[in-house]
């Protein structure tokens, strides 16, 4: 049974490459969009680089700059083949490029559908990263005076008072290593000599947070040290009173921030492929409509079309029969011989004028 067969006048040919070229200038806009969007999570993902030990989440901002980039090349082309489309003396130029270019945008398009998944699936590995390179980032957090580690406490900072979080999971990552610098510590003072010869690695850990943890929105003065010790603050539980320091962990603030930048971004640029995929529909009808004798009177005759020559199962059961013979394996569909998929399937997709 033949796939979608349908009768085109002159008329609706006139009509619909009218259309198509609207829609491959819309198509063109979205992919500028998408190359926008892409360009955005990148510079958000650079941002904050200090704070991710590895750069894998990268390839979703990377691939939709490229998909964005070749759509915005391809849709363009495929404004100039709609207006060609309607003149007999043009269009047979096109006649050689017209497969191999849907087969490449094909391609994009179905790459612009992985970038998609992408930015919803690649939460764990967000996370991973994240988790790591925040906890190398509190580490680092005193070493103001080491080269490479220079603004790791200023980052630090800024980011628990942008994103409103302390620490890696919450605020007690900070009292499991040593952030404040020798530099700063009076080793004549007997406080200082028994915090560091209680720990076995001779670190000062205090039951404390840096400045950037405390929560102004509190009405209580900021307590930043000896959050554990209850006598040692006037009407204070540690147990039961909330505390005035911001008690969500950063790695939870920045997953739920560009978690939700993805989805965002994945949502906008799913719109852009549904374009996409309308325009490859009609541009095909349009582009392979043309296959008509080069004069006059056939150009303005109607034309009769099919995307496939047979039904869908059919098709997707013979592109990937596999078939020996003695010089390897070569993919059948229908009539038609070829080494590749795509190549199988745009010589079974055609148009024969009426």
């Amino acid at each position: 049974m033949v796939l979608m067969k349908m009768k085109f006048p002159f008329e609706k040919r006139v009509k619909l490459a009218q259309g198509l070229w609207l829609l491959s200038l819309s198509a063109t806009v979205a992919g500028a969009l998408t190359f926008s969007l892409g360009c955005i999570l990148k510079t958000e993902l650079r941002r904050r680089a200090e704070v991710m030990d590895n750069s894998d989440i990268h390839i979703v901002p990377d691939t939709l700059m490229i998909v964005g980039l070749a759509s915005l090349g391809i849709n363009y082309f495929a404004s100039k083949i709609c207006q060609d489309a309607l003149d007999a003396g043009r269009f047979p130029r096109w006649k050689n490029f017209l497969k191999p270019y849907f087969a490449v945008s094909c391609f994009f398009t179905v790459l612009m559908l992985l970038a998609i998944i992408m930015s919803y699936a690649m939460k764990g590995t967000l996370e991973s990263s994240l988790k790591a390179g925040l906890r190398n980032g509190i580490r680092f957090y005193k070493d103001t005076d080491t080269p490479g580690r220079c603004f790791q406490k200023q980052n630090i900072d800024r980011l628990q008072m942008e994103f409103r979080c302390c620490g890696n999971t919450d605020f007690r990552d900070w009292f499991e290593v040593q952030w404040i610098s020798n530099r700063y510590l009076d080793f004549s003072s007997t406080e200082v000599k028994n915090r560091i010869k209680s720990n076995v690695d001779g670190r000062y850990l205090v039951d404390g947070v840096p400045f950037s943890c405390c929560n102004p929105s509190s009405p209580r003065p900021c307590i930043q040290y000896q959050l554990t010790n209850n006598s040692a603050h006037y009407n204070y539980d540690y147990q039961t009173e909330e505390l005035n320091i911001y008690l969500r962990g950063c790695r939870e603030a920045l997953v739920n921030y560009y978690m939700g930048l993805m989805n965002t971004i994945g949502a906008g640029v799913l719109s852009v492929f549904l374009l996409q995929v309308n325009c490859l529909g009609l541009w095909w009808f349009q582009a392979v409509g043309g296959d008509y004798k080069e004069n006059y009177r056939s150009f303005r005759a109607g034309t009769a079309g099919k995307m496939l020559q047979k039904d869908t199962k059919f098709t997707i059961d013979h592109i990937f029969r596999r078939r020996p013979f003695s010089s390897g394996i070569t993919l059948r569909v229908g009539n038609c011989q070829s080494q590749t998929i795509i190549k199988n399937l745009a010589n079974c997709c055609h148009f024969t004028s009426t």
